[in-house]
């Protein structure tokens, strides 16, 4: 069950576009009926005993998994990063490199004093954003689409995925932040920026794997490539840019 790792690939729409059908055509219409006819059947009928045998025991396996996680306080269990795979390890681990990756690139703080930081984060958005409308530089219109919302507010926390398939197992960092005082800003900002951008930078850039195989293939029939062509893969150790938080508000 655990190692059933389930991986899709999505079909380069591109290759499909002359061979469709319209749902609404009669043969559509006769195999969705035909399709909803084979699964009304196959979930009335009684499971095979192979199955239902094979089922249990995947059961009394996961059972058995919650006891010992219960019993083990000093075991932890996660998804792993870019996987639908559990990754069973030892918590004094997974501590010990959370506080690693916090000291080596500065950029989290830990709570010890049990006050947190998020009125003073939300206090300094909302007085950033008057001081744009006061400037003319945001219209009312544009501040009222990007208030915090107060009654789901919450401090933005980082956790770390288990990365197997690194050297020593890394953590890779997920910052839980979509009810962060500045979610519904980036958001805004995610719209306006990338079509910006874009428009300088669109020919050297890939959007998905799609435009990566329209671009090798231009590349080709240009003439372009040899057999003296690189492709150089780039493995990013730290996912976020340390921008500090006064920074950020001053950039907005």
């Amino acid at each position: 069950m655990f190692i059933k790792d389930l991986k899709y690939v999505i079909p380069c729409q591109s290759r499909f576009s002359h061979h469709y059908i319209p749902t609404t055509d009669t043969r559509v219409k006769q195999a969705f009926q035909e399709l909803k006819h084979l699964l009304s059947e196959l979930y009335s009928s009684p499971l095979p005993r192979s199955l239902a045998v094979c089922s249990q025991q995947e059961y009394k396996f996961v059972r058995s998994i919650q006891q010992l996680l219960h019993c083990r306080t000093d075991i932890v269990i996660r998804r792993r990063d870019k996987s639908k795979v559990f990754y069973i390890g030892k918590a004094i681990d997974f501590e010990r490199k959370a506080e690693e990756y916090m000291l080596k690139t500065e950029a989290y703080q830990e709570i010890t004093n049990g006050r947190s930081p998020l009125s003073d984060i939300l206090c300094a958005v909302q007085t950033s954003l008057e001081n744009l409308v006061r400037r003319q530089i945001l219209t009312s219109k544009q501040q009222n689409q990007i208030p915090p919302k107060l009654n789901q507010l919450e401090l933005g926390h980082y956790h770390g995925l288990p990365a197997p398939h690194k050297p020593n197992t890394l953590l890779r960092p997920i910052i839980a932040c979509i009810n962060g005082p500045t979610t519904l800003v980036s958001k805004v900002l995610n719209a306006l920026l990338p079509p910006i951008f874009l428009s300088v930078v669109r020919e050297t850039t890939f959007i998905n794997d799609i435009d990566v195989i329209r671009k090798l293939e231009k590349y080709v029939l240009d003439g372009l490539f040899q057999s003296t062509t690189k492709f150089i893969v780039i493995d990013v150790t730290d996912l976020y840019t340390m921008i500090p938080r006064e920074g950020a508000l001053r950039a907005l």
